[in-house]
């Protein structure tokens, strides 16, 4: 008895032990604590449209979960669930996450409280609750979140008093309470934006707050930094406001020899800073196309907080009167259209495995990038060029948001079609008018890159073909000669099954009409193993009957590219970096 006893307490102490170690560390009985905390937060949830399918209790790895990112070593940093129609409440769970960055739950109909547990995520950068109908009052506890840089909890049913202790957040750059309950007197916070409007007893004839003091305050800056008067070095939220000196400096004064990419956006050049961190900076071109400095600040500043283990991350950015600069981590790695071609020891550096795994890495950012961040974003350019590799040869999506950053004209983006030949959607090419869908068309074109090792751009040449690689592999599969399409350096060693049903993917994904083709949510779902069979027998039959009605007769893609009167950009829109 006595010998039970001590092992029971030496267990014990041994879950005790990992608990503390780490959030993601396995108990002696395999269960990851982060699961169990991610679990609690879906009990508490209503999940009407089973968006949180993928949450399983038995896995041990959540990083591999929709609206889940994790770090690289394999930690959950961002919970990411906005507009997804869940009601339900918080769970106190999320406390548990103590390795969280990013809380996007904007949009939906979450109640109850915000847990005070929140304050147990120190690292936390990014907390978004707005648009919900969260009620009580604002835990006095966020004023210890130290790393905190955007708060919004908007358009909720909160009370009570604004907490003092916010005015203890140094690195604060927005703060939103709008159109909420609150009361009381208003605490001194340093954030650059404000937002306090909407509360009655607050703002109201009555109240004693002058409201239209509240309101986004010019950037003050450091007096070192006053050198130069367009290049304060501060810091922006998380971003690195970087002086063009110091970027200049980095690239040997933007040295052709450090050019990693040239395009449509911009030049890429990788840069080594003086402490030997290496860095991609685009320098942007039309860098007044899209209004002044601060409207520059703010669109990059919404950019960066697309964050997913799937997409680059925006590190810091330089925007002087003449000059706009981005700032990225350096991808080793390249870029997927860099490294179609190459071979490490006489083996192709793309595999099979490698490839299909890019494919569903690229699905994952561009499913986030359209359906869960608040505003969408479309790529406009989705290509094997500006799909990069990092050190373990993981998709990560670049250049997202540069078309908007670029073009405020219209919210559904009209503008002079910006893109590469054989990757441009029809109805882009016909009206200049661009969709999620029209991301989706690019993404076929990947797929197929994928598939044939050549890039659309080149392929006529390349291949030694007539035409473009779409209409080249609709013939092909028509045919039923889907292996003559396959990259010859694989030299056979792919999976038939998985070939086909990536070419089915493909030729939805690049239906002419728009209305025809899958969101990405749905492309990943087929490119799971879900769904697909389904979608291509609907499809099929739909294709049938437009023929034998003479509707809408089969038209070849280059075609399109033919009759296209608008100006055309056929280049490489950016490289590896």
């Amino acid at each position: 008895m006595e010998t039970t006893g001590s092992v029971f307490w030496l267990l014990a102490l041994l879950l005790l032990a990992l608990m503390e170690i780490s959030s993601a560390a396995l108990s002696p009985s395999g269960i990851n604590y982060e699961v169990v905390a991610l679990m609690a937060i879906k009990n508490e949830l209503h999940d009407p449209h089973s968006v949180l399918e993928s949450w399983d209790i038995n896995s041990v790895d959540p990083c591999s979960w929709r609206m889940i990112t994790c770090t690289p070593d394999g930690s959950v940093s961002a919970l990411g669930l906005p507009s997804q129609n869940l009601s339900g409440k918080l769970s106190p769970g999320i406390g548990n996450l103590t390795n969280l960055q990013s809380v996007l739950l904007q949009n939906n109909a979450i109640s109850g409280s915000i847990p005070a547990a929140i304050v147990k995520l120190e690292k936390l950068q990014t907390l978004d609750l707005s648009n919900n109908t969260f009620s009580g009052e604002i835990p006095s506890s966020l004023g210890s979140l130290k790393n905190l840089h955007y708060l919004r909890l908007n358009n909720n049913s909160l009370s009570g008093s604004c907490p003092q202790s916010l005015g203890n957040i140094a690195g604060l750059t927005l703060v939103d309470l709008s159109y909420n309950n609150l009361s009381g007197s208003l605490p001194r916070i340093s954030a650059r934006t404000f937002k306090i409007v909407g509360n009655s007893l607050i703002c109201g004839p009555n109240a004693n707050n002058n409201c239209s003091n509240v309101l986004p305050e010019p950037l003050t800056f450091s007096p070192d930094s006053l050198r130069e008067q367009y290049d304060p070095e501060v810091r922006l939220g998380h971003l690195r406001r970087y002086s063009f000196k110091e970027l200049r400096a980095a690239t040997d004064h933007f040295s052709s020899k450090n050019i990693l990419g040239r395009g449509g956006f911009g030049i890429v050049y990788k840069g080594r800073f003086n402490d030997g961190s290496v860095v991609a900076v685009k320098r942007l071109k039309d860098y007044n196309a899209g209004g002044g400095e601060i409207q520059f600040q703010t669109e990059v500043e919404t950019i960066s907080l697309a964050v997913h283990r799937n997409l680059l991350r925006l590190c810091g950015f330089c925007s002087t009167e003449n000059e706009r600069l981005l700032v990225y981590p350096y991808m080793p790695n390249g870029s997927v259209a860099s490294r179609l071609k190459d071979h490490i020891h006489g083996r192709p550096a793309l595999d099979w495995v490698r490839r299909k795994k890019i494919a569903l890495g690229t699905a994952r950012g561009l499913v986030y990038l359209h359906e869960q961040c608040d505003p969408k974003i479309i790529h406009r350019d989705v290509k094997a060029a500006n799909i990069l590799l990092d050190e373990d040869f993981e998709a990560v999506v670049g250049d997202f948001g540069l078309a908007k950053l670029l073009d405020h004209r219209d919210s559904h983006v009209t503008t002079a079609v910006r893109g590469t030949v054989g990757h441009i959607a029809p109805e882009y090419l016909s009206t200049g008018q661009s969709s999620e869908k029209t991301d989706v068309f690019g993404f076929g074109i990947l797929l197929l890159e994928l598939i044939t090792g050549h890039k659309a751009l080149d392929f006529g040449r390349a291949a030694n073909q007539k035409g473009v690689m779409l209409d080249w592999v609709k013939k092909l599969h028509q045919e039923g000669r889907l292996s003559q399409m396959v990259d010859k350096d694989l030299k056979g060693n792919f999976d038939a099954v998985e070939l086909e049903e990536m070419v089915q993917v493909a030729l939805l994904c690049t239906q002419f009409n728009p209305l025809h083709r899958p969101k990405m949510s749905e492309v990943l779902k087929m490119l799971e193993g879900d769904g697909l069979a389904e979608r291509w027998e609907e499809a099929s039959q739909k294709s049938e009957t437009r023929f034998r009605s003479f509707e809408n007769p089969p038209q070849r893609y280059s075609d399109f590219i033919e009759e296209s009167s608008l100006i055309l950009e056929a280049m490489e829109l950016s490289g590896p970096r």
